[in-house]
């Protein structure tokens, strides 16, 4: 009888360690943004790859179209609360809905006064009092704040830069290689007008996870536009599951977490150097299946 106690005992402490082993990888998987975590034990080779996305290019265009912007799509969920932003593609800060806002606005430049007006006499303080009642003979002056310029939210349009980061998995027991995206981060692009700092600025990063449900939860909103037939539009989730869109690597994993063109010193060697390294990914796939 002592003998069966223990069998059964064992047998429940076993299963108990195993649920609890399970709970804690579903739990960790969960917490990166994988949609579809491949466990541990199956993962043979993984390498961390951050990829840019430019919307304008034609091959991305579908998931770019007028009025279902993909940013539009994101944007509008943070909006309303349904999707949470993040920091950054470490995951463990967020934004609020209206730093995310303050993210994707910007402030326009104060004309101030031309040279011509200069020369006459004006200056900045005198073109902010025009039309004002001149001040009473021995008063005081009153200092004025100057006025903050206005600000403006970007154009859904004006949001064409992504970056993508995933894991490029060799799943053992599968025996194929998987593109498990982890976050998607929106960005300010460098080259447009209104962004005077001239470098690519953050909005807020999100989970894939995250972006999934959204997706599938708005299925008239975002939509993969298909020119060739309205009937076949597609969810922007599966765009991403059957990766109908363009891409190319900016970073792969490394001991300084360095970009490409930071390695190769410069934005054209950087260019090669994604090339060299997509090359190279494709080259190891192959190597698996001919030996």
């Amino acid at each position: 009888m002592n003998k069966f106690f223990s069998l059964a005992a064992l047998t429940a402490g076993l299963m108990l360690s195993g649920a609890a082993s399970a709970q804690e990888q579903a739990t960790t998987a969960s917490s990166n943004g994988s949609y579809r975590p491949i466990p541990n034990s199956d993962i043979m080779f993984r390498k961390t790859i951050l990829r840019a996305v430019d919307l304008r290019e034609k091959q991305n265009k579908p998931m770019f179209s007028e009025g279902k912007e993909i940013s539009r799509v994101i944007i509008d969920a943070v909006k309303r609360g349904e999707l949470m932003a993040y920091r950054n593609d470490s995951l463990t800060r967020t934004f609020t809905p209206a730093e995310v806002t303050g993210n994707m606005s910007y402030a326009e430049a104060s004309a101030g006064l031309s040279d011509e007006e200069r020369a006459a006499g004006f200056s900045d303080e005198s073109a902010d009092d025009w039309g004002a009642p001149k001040p009473k003979k021995g008063s005081k002056p009153v200092a004025k704040k100057p006025a903050p310029p206005p600000s403006y939210e970007y154009r859904y349009k004006d949001l064409y830069q992504m970056e993508l980061k995933e894991d490029m998995i060799f799943d053992k027991k599968r025996s194929r290689m998987y593109h498990d995206i982890k976050t998607i981060t929106l960005v300010v692009p460098s080259t447009l007008a209104s962004n005077t700092s001239g470098i690519e600025k953050p909005i807020a990063t999100f989970k894939y996870s995250d972006l999934v449900k959204v997706f599938r939860n708005n299925p008239d909103k975002a939509i993969w536009f298909n020119s060739q037939n309205d009937a076949q539009h597609k969810n922007l989730a599966d765009a991403f599951e059957l990766w109908l869109f363009n891409s190319y690597i900016v970073k792969v994993s490394n001991p300084n977490d360095a970009r490409l063109d930071e390695i190769y010193g410069g934005q054209q060697q950087g260019i090669l150097a994604s090339q060299q390294a997509a090359a190279d990914l494709i080259e190891y796939e192959y190597n698996l299946w001919s030996f």
